[in-house]
């Protein structure tokens, strides 16, 4: 059965983006560095570990993804295509015109419970990747976000944009696995419900 996860790069002091994460600048002042755990230039100049590049092949074997608006148009609707998979988008408001040059963008306007449902639906027996803190944020007040993969970045931003800056209530994690790697570490939790 699919479960719904959760993939974040985050700071040691719980940003996912730099200061000025505007539409001119997504992610912010130094976005970037929180995502040399899986590029070519890590801080060991050798690319990913092996175990972090299975965090990538495990991300790419999604079959659908589920993202806040705010995170999809910044990055440009992904250019319609996040490694071939439908992209659902809750959201409040009905899209903008440019999105009907993107036939895998489907906006989600009757909740998040919803969204998921139509992201679970589409991704049959693979997982859903999430993206985006709101979204996030959401999913978790409604109980559809299944589990929680944060890719911790040895590094203090001191600004920007808080991965769980706003909950509803405590929520309760369970650890499923930690593998630190030279770039990061990876920590899977079970959301408890």
């Amino acid at each position: 059965m699919s479960a719904s996860v959760l993939y974040m790069s985050m700071s040691l002091d719980g940003y996912i983006a730099g200061p000025n994460d505007e539409p001119g600048t997504p992610g912010g002042e130094g976005f970037m560095r929180l995502h040399e755990w899986y590029g070519d230039s890590g801080p060991s100049g050798t690319g990913p570990s092996k175990a972090s590049a299975e965090f990538l092949d495990e991300m790419n074997a999604t079959g659908a993804v589920l993202a806040g608006r705010r995170t999809v148009e910044q990055a440009g609707h992904y250019g319609g295509d996040h490694h071939g998979v439908p992209i659902f988008v809750p959201s409040h408001r009905p899209p903008g015109p440019s999105v009907a040059d993107y036939p895998l963008v489907r906006y989600v306007t009757d909740g998040i419970e919803s969204a998921m449902a139509q992201a679970k639906a589409a991704a049959g027996d693979r997982n859903v990747l999430v993206h985006g803190a709101y979204t996030a944020q959401r999913a978790l007040e409604a109980g559809v976000l299944d589990e929680v993969q944060i890719h911790q970045v040895p590094v203090l931003f001191g600004g920007g944009r808080r991965l769980f800056d706003v909950l509803p209530s405590r929520v309760e994690l369970e650890i499923v696995r930690v593998i630190d790697t030279p770039e990061a570490t990876h920590i899977r939790y079970r959301v408890c419900r």
